[in-house]
């Protein structure tokens, strides 16, 4: 598995933030914390490229948003956000060691954080950063290659993965306040606790469930459910409305 991840900018703290109100972000606790981020992919056996392609740009280390990677193919993304419609074209050059790539375009949007895969379908959120274009255009792509691809409405949260993230047997882990669990018909779904509505957003890497340090009840939530956790720092991401999955462009 490679783990492409993105260095903090340093203007990060002008960073996109729709759902989050303005904090002080401390850059070189930011650094720290995604080195350690870094270290804990290592540890799941991923081989992990930091770039540092748009350190100018605030939300650069979200890499996650650029692209959404299939078996088949990568997708560069049509970002929600105007300030970061210039990440992905310098993300395709490390992409294209990978996969071959194609591209959704504007006025079509739409962003990886939205995109979760289960087995062959991909949840895609419909949210404030992607568009009903942006779904379409992924769901002709998807088809050539037999995936399907489900809409799922969100509400109150930036991304579909801030409220719903896929466990390795299939169970979804959801916030049911973000999202219509309804479209979610078929799926067996877990819900976090009322206490950490920001829980739901893990990273499944090999055989581990990372999720950041502050969900510890959710922490508690997987583990009794008989996955390996791993809990990281991510303090200073969080007042960026990052998570866990942002910081990471996972291919296998």
């Amino acid at each position: 598995m490679i783990a492409l991840t993105h260095v903090p900018s340093p203007n990060m703290q002008s960073c996109e933030r729709t759902f989050v109100p303005q904090a002080a972000i401390d850059f070189a606790r930011a650094r720290a914390q995604h080195a350690a981020y870094c270290q804990a992919l290592r540890d799941c056996r991923a081989k992990v490229v930091t770039l540092n392609v748009n350190e100018p740009l605030a939300d650069a280390t979200f890499i996650e948003d650029t692209a959404i990677v299939l078996d088949e193919v990568a997708v560069l993304c049509s970002m929600g956000a105007a300030s970061r419609r210039g990440e992905p074209a310098r993300i395709e050059p490390v992409l294209r060691e990978y996969r071959e790539i194609a591209r959704i375009e504007p006025p079509a949007t739409i962003e990886g954080g939205d995109v979760l895969r289960v087995g062959r379908t991909f949840l895609v959120g419909q949210s404030c950063r992607t568009n009903a274009a942006g779904i379409k255009l992924l769901t002709a792509l998807c088809s050539r290659y037999g995936y399907q691809v489900t809409p799922i409405p969100d509400r109150g949260c930036l991304h579909l993965k801030t409220a719903c993230t896929a466990l390795a047997d299939g169970r979804l882990l959801v916030n049911p306040a973000w999202i219509d669990a309804t479209a979610l018909a078929g799926y067996e779904l877990v819900s976090v606790p009322e206490a950490e509505p920001w829980g739901a957003n893990v990273a499944l890497v090999r055989s581990k469930v990372l999720l950041a340090a502050a969900h510890v009840q959710t922490a508690e939530l997987i583990d009794g459910l008989g996955f390996t956790v791993q809990a990281i720092e991510l303090s200073e991401f969080a007042k960026a409305e990052g998570g866990v999955t942002c910081l990471s462009l996972l291919i296998s």
